[in-house]
This record gives structure tokens, C-alpha cells and sequence, in this order.
């Protein structure tokens, strides 16, 4: 089965500059960055039996992902260009 990632510059491809220059100048950003590649790389390795886990864990680290996707949003929103 062919799992789809949802990297941050797919998400966000008009805000491919702005993701490129805070991961260079806000640790802040970067940590959520961080945090939802990791949580996004859990799922796809989850949905690819990789490393199986139960129904439950798999909603909640989709959720987890769709709150940071929202935070992140904000931030690339709300940061000046």
C-alpha cells in the first residue's frame, strides 16, 4: 500500500521561502518543524506496518499531527516575511 507523507512543503508550497528561512533563524519554529516530521514519519511507518500500532495511537498521532500543522500555519501566517 502507498502511504502519502505530508511534508511541510507540500503542505505549505506557498510558504516553501518563508519554512526555508525560519528553519535557518527561529528555534522556536523549528522545533515544531521538527516534532511534526517526526510525528508524520510515526504514522506513515504505522499505515506501512512497519511498526504496527493499535487504531487509537494511530487517530492520536493524526490528531497531534493536525494541531501542529495548524500552529504551524499560524506561524507562517503571522511571521513577517
Amino acid at each position: 500500500m502507498h502511504v502519502e507523507h505530508h511534508a511541510l512543503i507540500n503542505e505549505f508550497p506557498e510558504h516553501r521561502a518563508k519554512i526555508h528561512a525560519l528553519k535557518l533563524a527561529d528555534h522556536h519554529a523549528v522545533r515544531y518543524f521538527h516534532e511534526y516530521e517526526d510525528v508524520d514519519k510515526q504514522i506513515c511507518r504505522a499505515e506501512e506496518d512497519i511498526e504496527p500500532m493499535s487504531d487509537d495511537a494511530l487517530k492520536a498521532l493524526k490528531i497531534r499531527r493536525l494541531h501542529l500543522k495548524d500552529t504551524i500555519r499560524n506561524i507562517l501566517v503571522n511571521e513577517p516575511s
